[in-house]
């Protein structure tokens, strides 16, 4: 054998021991992921949790970032979206977490599940009004509501939604054309109304009813059919004045911050809030936000569907950098007024971060609250 074949051989030799070593590596690499199931950067092991959240809170776990920091304490979230009071009618089999925007749907999806232990609510947001300048204008001229301008700025940015008043003009069908000031606003026309989401399927939509049902019946909240009977022809004139509702509060937001749609929009102030703190903060116009004089917070309530989504739950209420993050969409986290305070604190203008002569109404249990949205509903 000459000296160029022996090398040839040598070669194709060497390379069929470098192939099997290669695959050999590449086995023990698999091997080894299954047997660890991954980690994150702390060393513990990755765990995929499935979870259905509230449409409102999709941004934050979708934020590479939250990504990023679930994944360092070993968790791959994979979310679905779904009205809040809309979860307990979904075959949750095979999830981990559900994440509704408010207690009362928590609380049926708790006892649905069987769910042992307290509630974790790692964030809340209050629901607000927002309004173009020339309808929260209107509104105050008319004794609806109370603006203030910040830091002497001749434009109003901020103010507070009267609920006595503007229902009792929601009760007389009360137009725009009625109200002194108007006219010169072709914009505003028609009925006067706040859009709200669907109160059968979405949070914001039952809350909204929670609170003006709680003002229109003296300050009391709803605790059985009667109840809901004495306020049920107004419930059912805010909502049906409105037409067909979206079931999220994202779409009606969205169109607002557009230029299109109603001049009154009932939204979280989560979203405006992560609105001001983004980069397409140029994109607020005119924008006016109302907090209501009586309100109702919505406190997002993780229900734990199985150990891991407790540890879940558990680690977003604690965790500092996923607290951070919450912050950053616009969340105040439970128990730390400072931490949202030092966030918003260039946005003042637009966000009460005391939540000034704000007042809490109670919510009616889940029961007697989607009687209520039925009723509304028609």
């Amino acid at each position: 054998m000459g000296f160029r074949e022996h090398a040839a051989q040598v070669r194709r030799i060497v390379g069929i021991v470098l192939a099997v070593l290669l695959i050999a590596g590449v086995a023990g690499a698999v091997a080894l992921g299954r047997d660890n199931g991954g980690s994150g950067d702390d060393g513990k092991a990755a765990r995929t949790v499935r979870g259905v959240i509230g449409s409102e809170k999709a941004e934050f776990f979708a934020d590479p970032d939250t990504v990023k920091a679930l994944a360092a304490k070993g968790f791959t979230v994979r979310t679905e979206t779904s009205g809040s009071w809309a979860m307990d009618r979904l075959p949750l089999t095979g999830y981990d977490f559900a994440f509704p925007g408010s207690k009362a749907p928590a609380d049926e999806l708790r006892r649905r599940a069987g769910v042992q232990g307290g509630p974790l609510r790692p964030f809340y947001s209050p629901l607000v009004v927002v309004a173009h300048r020339n309808a929260a204008e209107v509104l105050a001229a008319n004794g609806l509501a109370r603006l203030r301008a910040e830091n002497g700025s001749k434009f109003t940015t901020q103010g507070t939604l009267l609920m006595d008043p503007y229902l009792a003009a929601a009760q007389d069908d009360r137009t725009w054309q009625q109200f002194e000031g108007a006219s010169g606003h072709a914009e505003l026309s028609g009925t006067v109304f706040i859009t709200s989401t669907d109160p059968v399927a979405s949070n914001s939509g039952a809350l909204y009813l929670a609170a003006a049902s709680y003002v229109a019946d003296g300050g009391r909240v709803a605790t059985d059919a009667r109840a809901v009977e004495r306020t049920a022809p107004l419930m059912r004139k805010l909502v049906q004045v409105q037409g067909a509702q979206q079931t999220s509060s994202d779409a009606p937001f969205r169109d607002f911050v557009s230029g299109v749609g109603n001049p009154l929009v009932l939204v979280y102030e989560s979203q405006v809030a992560a609105l001001l703190m983004s980069s397409q903060r140029q994109e607020i116009g005119d924008l006016v936000v109302l907090y209501p004089d009586t309100t109702v917070s919505s406190d997002h309530t993780l229900v734990p569907l199985s150990d891991e989504g407790r540890e879940l739950g558990e680690l977003l209420s604690t965790d500092p950098e996923l607290r951070k993050l919450a912050v950053r969409h616009g969340f105040r986290p439970q128990g730390a007024a400072a931490e949202f305070g030092a966030a918003t604190a260039a946005h003042t203008a637009y966000i009460d971060q005391r939540l000034t002569g704000v007042r809490q109404a109670p919510v009616p249990t889940a029961e007697v609250l989607r009687s209520m949205a039925q009723r509304a509903r028609g």
